[in-house]
């Protein structure tokens, strides 16, 4: 009887270490990259033992990965567009949720950029503009959308840089490898990047909206994490740290 007691015990023993270490990998686009490592922070507190690892990088890319096989659990994508495909494709394992809307900033750690619009992008002092890959970065297509809506993409065509994502596009302002840049907005607003200088915002009206969504992929659908974290983005302490972010959230269902 103390031995079978004893084996009960071991098993639970092992079973809660297997819970602990639940791991799940989450994919996300850029400009995530501030205000997710604040939710996953919030949500590991309240999850002792969780693992999540999160990887960042441009949504065309991830979407592309995931198709090919990456081992991701979660997708953050700037674009709708994206977790939409792989849904047609029977790929993912939840329904498309939108959890928020992006927007495009013009912005310099060298230039006053608070006083500056889209013409000043002209100025032959500034020879240098970086703005995502319009290819496979959501941020880059929707900048290219307001260059060419305000009538300056032919004007500043010969100066663009371009970012492999929207972090990448920041560094090169950073390192000042580009004077400006057409960065997110959710960047901008982490004090890393905050500058005496402020930033412009660019008006929505010039780019189709910067609608944003999310997937469990087939993989993480035996994960219970995953589900998890996934109800997690719906909770006040997520939207609030979006919020601060300056990203638009959708209304509460």
């Amino acid at each position: 009887m103390r031995l079978l007691k004893l084996l009960v015990l071991v098993v639970a023993l092992l079973l809660a270490t297997t819970a602990r270490a639940e791991k799940i990998t989450i994919a996300a686009a850029a400009d995530l990259k501030f205000a997710l490592d604040e939710i996953v922070a919030g949500f590991k507190a309240s999850q002792p033992g969780a693992e999540i690892e999160v990887i960042y990088g441009s949504s065309g890319k991830i979407h592309t990965q995931i198709q090919q096989g990456a081992p991701y659990d979660l997708y953050f994508s700037a674009d709708i567009a994206y977790p939409r495909e792989l849904a047609k494709l029977d790929l993912t394992a939840s329904e498309v949720k939108p959890y928020a809307v992006g927007r495009i900033v013009l912005w310099s750690n060298s230039l006053e950029a608070g006083k500056m619009t889209l013409a000043s992008l002209s100025d032959p002092q500034i020879s240098k503009i970086a703005i995502a890959n319009p290819k496979h970065a959501p941020y880059g297509k929707r900048a290219e959308e307001a260059l060419r809506a305000s009538g300056m993409w032919n004007k500043v065509q010969d100066k663009l840089v371009l970012g492999e994502n929207i972090a990448n596009t920041a560094q090169f302002v950073q390192t000042g490898n580009a004077q400006v840049g057409i960065i997110a907005l959710a960047l901008v607003l982490n004090p890393e990047l905050a500058t005496s200088g402020g930033y412009f915002l660019i008006p929505d009206h010039l780019h189709s909206p910067l609608e944003q969504g999310f997937i469990i992929t087939k993989l993480g659908a035996a994960k219970p994490l995953a589900h998890q974290f996934a109800d997690f983005m719906g909770a006040p302490p997520a939207r609030s740290i979006m919020s601060k972010y300056g990203f638009v959230l959708p209304d509460k269902k």
